[in-house]
């Protein structure tokens, strides 16, 4: 075996993926580290396995740009945040076209509740991102659920949440009537 296969290094994947990248393109060889997971029945990736040397370069280059990248980083989240802001707010002015006698506030709430990022909420759902009047809808009766019903008084007593949602289904009805 030559001599360049003794040396090598392991990079962990939650690491650097500027790092990564950058060993993978200055390596002449790279093997990527797999395991079994027996639980999720697929092979998991665990890292590369790169040559020391690119690694080196690797981490010169990650250093020497280090700042910029941050700052990118920065840019790219307040960019992300302010699309997110816009989105709860189209979001809330489309359940007053659905709704259009919802109260101006409530519409707010609703739309910055179920537009929670990463809560796996119907205002996160691709339905929703195209505004759908379906997605819209789940999401006001859900809120009126929560705040005009006794829904959650029903759950913290053990009842199941299909036959809680039954109980209550008249008085969303009646609300979601009202706001039409």
């Amino acid at each position: 075996m030559p001599a360049r296969f003794w040396i090598i290094s392991f990079i962990s994947p939650r690491g650097d993926a500027a790092l990564t990248r950058r060993a993978i393109k200055h390596a002449r060889l790279h093997a990527k580290v797999l395991q079994w997971s027996r639980t999720r029945k697929q092979y998991e990736r665990q890292g590369i396995l790169v040559e020391s040397e690119a690694l080196d370069k690797a981490e010169e280059e990650c250093l020497a740009d280090e700042e910029v990248r941050r700052r990118r980083r920065e840019r790219e989240a307040e960019r992300r945040a302010e699309l997110d802001a816009e989105y709860v707010q189209a979001f809330g002015e489309h359940t007053l076209r659905v709704f259009p006698r919802c109260p101006p506030e409530t519409a707010k709430k609703i739309a910055e509740h179920a537009c929670l990022k990463y809560s796996g909420r119907v205002g996160r759902s691709a339905a929703a991102k195209q505004f759908d009047d379906e997605a819209i809808v789940l999401a006001v009766q859900a809120h009126i659920r929560h705040q005009f019903t006794g829904y959650d008084e029903l759950l913290s007593r053990g009842i199941e949440r299909p036959q809680a949602r039954a109980m209550v289904r008249g008085e969303v009805e009646q609300v979601l009537a009202s706001w039409r």
